[in-house]
């Protein structure tokens, strides 16, 4: 059979991917192509430590420095740490992918770029540990750590993107995916015992030395395959849009749990730092079950159609909006409280923790519509786009945390500082999560949820149209 060529502006959709023509390959290059694809694959799950160990479990870091304050200025001020690091790397996603996709002399750089991303992000760890005042931490860990890490994290997704093709690209994100989130899993024990038993300053420069010696392993692994230019066709069709909105209205809420969850756990329910800090471990644990689970839904097989990405996101997204509203927002200080915040640890970690898999069948999708409308499309920039819709909700989200627990407090009473404590914040041993300080995140935590299913919507507004127009047609 002829081999189909789909061009635009001289760029030819079997060339975007490495791994499209490995079946016209003689068998070594076949090989060759393997090894090359495997260690993408290593390499790419070995940089989830580096980049996002120290967000992952940055409620920990939050939880002590709410128990152990020594800096100067607004301690409430690190609730936005986590939020805006988040968001500084998504942001600066689009602009690093297409800096380092396409035909430019700087996508030969990309394995110089990580280097120098892990230098950054080195360098901004060392610094906040000599922190005498909160806008340092800010400074640090928010923001400088953050380009640092976007800088190790594009350059390399990127080849990771393109070593697959759309026959098992949603999976090779799903796994790497489930590996960020064994770094989520076990980076809590591993940052509450450094702080534990060195301070913040050693604990800090430990896990410099830790995010050194990953990052260039990581690096050094994920070869660059070769690269072509940029068709921003699909920019003018909705499907990239609707997806963004999604992915908006989703980060901005799955950030919350993430930076509150261990102070809610020793206030509210009065949990221990042990107990805490297993919450947030038992947060991130489904994700690496979930994220290999959604990738697979999301490719099809021999024998399986896979699902939309709009049934994809609306799976994730609506389950894990249902479980912020009935798990979290019913927890108490009742020993029926550490019950249920488990099982909204566990539930929404899994279901919230999939949702960055579903991109796989995102990206499928607009290669497909790409071919039936003769276009091209660069997968890595269109990731890099959706990577910076994520940063827009995490931002959202970081901003709105702050005003959205000072209206709780206002509400309901101050905040607990300190497990056990009490206060006429918590003079009911009766209250539900919506009726203490933290209500409002968890309103908004839930309701950003659920708009993260936009997609199924616009699907089902879209059928129903064709619908239409097909009965008024006949």
């Amino acid at each position: 059979m002829a081999e189909t060529r789909i061009t635009s502006n001289n760029v030819s959709l079997e060339d975007w991917t490495p791994s499209s023509s490995d079946e016209h390959m003689p068998s070594s290059r076949q090989m060759d192509s393997t090894r090359k694809r495997a260690s993408v694959l290593l390499g790419s799950a070995i940089l989830q430590l580096p980049i996002w160990g120290f967000l992952m479990c940055y409620g920990v870091f939050q939880e002590y420095y709410t128990s152990n304050w020594s800096l100067a200025g607004d301690q409430e001020v690190t609730g936005v740490i986590g939020m805006v690091s988040n968001g500084v790397i998504y942001l600066s996603m689009p602009f690093l992918f297409a800096l380092f996709t396409g035909h430019g002399r700087w996508a030969r750089h990309r394995q110089a770029a990580a280097l120098i991303g892990a230098a950054i992000t080195c360098a901004s760890f060392v610094m906040s540990s000599f922190s005498t005042h909160v806008w340092h931490l800010v400074a640090s860990q928010g923001v400088l750590s953050a380009l640092g890490c976007a800088l190790l994290y594009s350059p390399t997704t990127l080849s990771l993107g393109e070593w697959f093709n759309s026959s098992n690209r949603a999976l090779a994100y799903g796994i790497t995916l489930s590996c960020k989130n064994i770094v989520g899993s076990a980076c809590p024990f591993l940052i509450r015992f450094l702080l534990d038993k060195y301070g913040l300053r050693t604990a800090l420069q430990i896990w410099t030395a830790i995010t050194a010696g990953t990052s260039i392993l990581g690096a050094m692994l994920v070869s660059t395959p070769p690269s072509r230019k940029i068709p921003w066709n699909f920019l003018r069709h909705p499907t990239i849009y609707i997806y963004s909105a999604s992915i908006i209205c989703q980060s901005a809420g799955y950030g919350i749990p993430q930076t509150y969850l261990n102070t809610y756990a020793s206030e509210v329910t009065l949990l221990s730092q042990a107990s805490a800090t297993l919450m947030l471990a038992l947060f991130n644990v489904p994700g690496i079950v979930s994220s290999s689970f959604f990738g697979y839904l999301s490719d099809a097989s021999s024998w399986r159609p896979s699902l939309s990405p709009a049934s994809t996101t609306a799976i994730s997204a609506g389950s894990s909006g249902l479980a912020a509203f009935l798990f979290w927002g019913l927890t108490s200080s009742h020993q029926s409280g550490m019950a249920l915040l488990i099982l909204f640890s566990v539930t929404f970690g899994f279901f919230a923790g999939g949702y960055s898999a579903t991109w796989g069948g995102i990206l499928n999708e607009l290669e497909k519509e790409a071919a039936q409308r003769n276009e091209a499309i660069d997968m890595g920039m269109v990731y890099g786009l959706l990577n910076g819709a994520r940063g827009v909700g995490y931002v959202t989200g970081g901003l709105a945390g702050v005003p959205l627990l000072r209206a709780g407090v206002n509400a309901f009473g101050d905040v607990v500082h300190g497990a056990g404590s009490s206060s006429a914040g918590w003079n009911s041993m009766t209250r539900f999560g919506y009726e203490t300080a933290y209500g409002p995140l968890i309103i908004f935590t839930g309701l950003s949820s659920l708009l993260g299913g936009l997609g199924i919507v616009w699907r089902w507004e879209k059928g129903l149209r064709r619908l239409t127009f097909g009965l008024f047609r006949d």
